[in-house]
């Protein structure tokens, strides 16, 4: 199956999870798992899901902490035998991650700057002045020089993270991806599926588009047939 779809379970909680997943079959290996759910079974659908299910799991939890609570947070997380985690890309915080995930398969993510937000939202923030790509792209190779495996980037930074010499080898992940015609939501920095992996990403993660489609499994599928 073509893993480079993650399909974002951002629904009410692991029973509503598990039906659409269910639904959705075996068009979309790999599912996110996101901060939302954490109180609604989150991690016990994880574990089914790899389990039951043979499907791959991003857990977002987006852990942000001084050091030695990251470390033993993603210490305990790491058991769930996760593929991917995210933590804040800030230095001090993707290296106490992969302390805490060392001898596990998990991979971790460095969240650079949230596909949710513009300049304006970086001020209000108190966020330092800049370009907003540009930021973006220098927190991703801090967070490669940190150790992360991967980074969570807009598609529309992908290319340039991809270009940097310490992305090679490394995961770039997309959310913020809308296919042609699908409401945008929340999200502000957006591309389409077939441009954000064209531009260098590894995965997409795409949410809405396909859980509150009326075919599900359908909305995966066109999606997964515009990819290059």
């Amino acid at each position: 199956m073509d893993n480079r779809l993650i399909v974002a379970l951002d629904v009410g909680n692991a029973l509503a999870g598990l039906q659409l997943a269910e639904r959705i079959g075996d068009a979309v290996s790999f599912y996110k798992i996101g901060l939302g759910m954490l109180t609604g079974g989150g991690l016990a659908l994880a574990q089914e899901l790899k389990d039951e299910h043979n499907k791959k799991i991003f857990l977002d939890m987006k852990l942000f902490d001084i050091g030695a609570t990251v470390e033993a947070a993603v210490r305990g997380l790491v058991q769930f035998d996760l593929d991917l985690l995210t933590v804040h890309g800030d230095p001090h915080v993707v290296r106490a991650a992969k302390e805490g995930a060392s001898g596990s398969k998990t991979k971790i993510l460095g969240v650079t700057v949230l596909t949710s937000l513009d300049r304006a939202d970086l001020d209000a923030a108190m966020i330092q002045p800049g370009d907003i790509h540009e930021l973006t792209v220098e927190r991703a190779a801090r967070a490669f020089d940190a150790g992360a495996d991967g980074v969570i980037a807009s598609p529309q930074e992908a290319a340039a993270i991809r270009a940097l010499p310490e992305a090679a080898g490394r995961l770039i992940v997309t959310p913020g991806v809308r296919p042609t015609g699908a409401d945008m939501g929340d999200q502000k920095r957006v591309e389409t599926p077939a441009d954000a992996i064209a531009a260098g990403a590894d995965h997409i993660v795409v949410g809405r588009p396909v859980w509150q489609a009326a075919d599900p499994r359908g909305a995966a599928q066109a999606i997964l047939a515009q990819l290059p």
